[in-house]
């Protein structure tokens, strides 16, 4: 076995050898910017809470709005209601998600047989799209119960959810449609190539893709459909929103308002956070792929 040369270390000399040491003021770099921004929050927000506080109405609006016996006493109703939020928020995205799935597909396959269906997919993101969603749930919350038409729900919970999901689904399909035209054109050559049909080509090689690129997008969706829920309040349903608006009809306190929209904050904060986590995790997978 060779010698090792001169001045080369023994073997695990270097796994021993002792780390540098820090350079001394490092863990103020670490540490200052986070001090500095805890006391920007301090100064910030402890400031507008004096000046909201030292307001003179600010007893009455206490007393009106942030009443704790009051919000104790809202609460137990207002829960009940928003797990009626929370069920329709979930039957609803699992529509909207696959009926704006369909849309999408069928807008962008790019057969000459398929024009007068994709005809008609245009021309319904165009009506819902332009038609405020509060309207959509007006007219079919009040408008198809109204009709007793046989065979279908008079529920206005049925029809204000079918009005969310038709209304949500013409945004979520040009979501999709987004990513299936941001897919390369050679992944549809190479598709054809193979031998695939334009349904195969579609399913297989480009909604993948697609559905990875518009990932980011779909969860901002999700957190503002959690909200938009509170909509179907106004014709009827006992939601959370609906619980709180019959509480201060009873007694003439908002807090019971403040207790539903403390409500709706814990379940949407962590779905904004998570849609935030996607949306880093997406750029540095594009980045990576660029590099």
């Amino acid at each position: 076995m060779p010698a090792a040369p001169e001045g080369t270390p023994p073997d695990g000399a270097a796994a021993r050898r002792p780390l540098p040491p820090r350079p001394r003021n490092e863990w103020r770099a670490a540490v200052r910017p986070a001090i500095i921004s805890l006391v920007s929050i301090v100064i910030v927000f402890g400031g507008l809470a004096l000046w909201i506080t030292s307001s003179a109405q600010w007893p009455r609006v206490q007393l009106q709005f942030f009443n704790l016996d009051a919000m104790i006493a809202a609460f137990p109703r207002v829960l009940q209601g928003f797990w009626v939020s929370m069920r329709i928020w979930l039957t609803a995205l699992l529509c909207i998600g696959l009926w704006a799935l369909v849309l999408a597909v069928v807008r962008s396959l790019r057969s000459p047989w398929f024009t007068p269906f994709r005809l008609m997919v245009v021309v319904y993101i165009d009506i819902f799209r332009g038609i405020p969603v509060l309207l959509l749930v007006l007219l079919f919350g009040f408008g198809i119960p109204a009709l007793n038409l046989p065979g279908l729900p008079n529920s206005g919970l049925f029809w204000g959810s079918v009005a969310m999901v038709l209304s949500y689904s013409a945004y979520v399909a040009e979501i999709y449609r987004s990513g299936i035209d941001a897919v390369h054109e050679g992944q549809w050559a190479a598709a054809k190539s193979l031998g695939l049909s334009e349904w195969q080509t579609m399913i297989y090689a480009v909604l993948p893709q697609a559905l990875r690129n518009v990932l980011p997008a779909l969860m901002n969706i999700v957190v503002a459909l959690q909200k938009d829920v509170a909509l179907l309040s106004v014709i009827g349903v006992r939601d959370a929103v609906r619980e709180a608006q019959i509480y201060t009809a009873q007694t003439f306190n908002y807090s019971s308002l403040v207790v539903a929209a403390g409500l709706f904050l814990l379940a949407t904060i962590p779905m904004a956070r998570l849609a935030d986590y996607v949306t880093r995790k997406d750029r540095e997978r594009r980045l990576q792929r660029a590099g």
